[in-house]
């Protein structure tokens, strides 16, 4: 009776954990708007220690400076790119790219190059798109050095989202499901029956599958926050036609009949090829079987003449 209140009381605290962990974040968010910058408590703790030492005066703005900057600092926000260059020759710039991403600890995690279609006149002849992730620290520089290496910026889009509330969330949730596994370990340690043991096994397992979904979720918002994503395409210059004129126009229609002439020819072609089947395996033993037919009929023909000619 005892191990049966003890268990539902751990299971009411479980429900109440996931709903302080909403609470704890905010409870973080304030102590961390309260403390006050590292600076500041440094050269308090000096001025303690060495009472000798005159004391600097500073002032509220510096102090709020400060304090936003040490805030800045702490935040998970995660920032990504689209970049898109106009560059002489794609497949040359692309080492370029490459060594700018590793020279400040990045990598290249996918590398494509596309050759454009010959009946799809419209796009460029060759695109190479890149995607790099740099350090978050490296961002900026990263990407000044990508926008040096292009003649012309097509297009570019960087965009910032700021995850440092579900993180706190995160761990502050992790931290209540590891108490409520440790409280269910004692439990278990307690427990006397199979039947006991059994269910608080369950709830002991579910409650460590909750801190590993928490725990990947974690990781994986640490992971996209300390590095950034750039995806970088490479265009060479897009030649410029003159779509106007009487020459230009005459140019257009005499390809423009090129091309229903070569459908045409090769219409006739294809059904050729699909007729001839038909013909070698249908019409010509129908035609031979239609030959020898005639010959047999004038072979009769010929020899019922002459027995009618004796009888007259």
């Amino acid at each position: 009776m005892k191990f049966t209140a003890l268990l539902s009381l751990v299971l009411t605290l479980s429900v109440l954990s996931a709903c302080a962990g909403s609470q704890s974040d905010e409870q973080m968010a304030a102590q961390r708007v309260v403390q006050p910058s590292a600076p500041v408590l440094k050269q308090s703790a000096l001025s303690t220690a060495n009472p000798a030492v005159p004391m600097q005066p500073v002032s509220l703005d510096q102090a709020d400076a400060a304090n936003t900057a040490s805030q800045a600092a702490d935040r998970k926000i995660i920032r990504n790119a689209n970049l898109t260059l106009e560059v002489p020759s794609p497949s040359e710039v692309q080492p370029k790219i490459v060594s700018i991403a590793e020279s400040h600890q990045g990598f290249v995690v996918t590398s494509e190059a596309t050759q454009r279609n010959a009946e799809d006149k419209t796009k460029p002849e060759m695109t190479v798109n890149l995607v790099v992730r740099v350090p978050a620290s490296q961002f900026n520089a990263v990407m000044e050095g990508i926008r040096a290496v292009g003649t012309r910026r097509l297009q570019e889009k960087v965009t910032g989202q700021d995850v440092t509330e579900e993180f706190m969330d995160l761990e502050a949730r992790i931290k209540n499901q590891k108490a409520l596994e440790l409280q269910f370990i004692e439990i278990m340690k307690r427990a006397g029956k199979v039947d006991d043991a059994l269910s608080v096994q369950r709830e002991l397992a579910e409650v460590r599958t909750q801190i590993e979904k928490l725990e990947g979720r974690r990781r994986f918002l640490e992971n996209q926050a300390s590095l950034s994503t750039i995806n970088v395409s490479l265009q060479p210059p897009t030649q410029i036609v003159n779509a106007t004129g009487f020459w230009y126009s005459v140019r257009t229609a005499f390809s423009d009949g090129v091309e229903v002439a070569t459908e045409i020819i090769l219409f006739l072609i294809r059904a050729i090829l699909a007729l001839a089947p038909i013909l070698v395996l249908v019409v010509l033993p129908l035609a031979l079987l239609a030959k020898l037919g005639i010959r047999i009929v004038r072979r009769r023909r010929s020899s019922l003449a002459p027995a009618a000619a004796g009888s007259e």
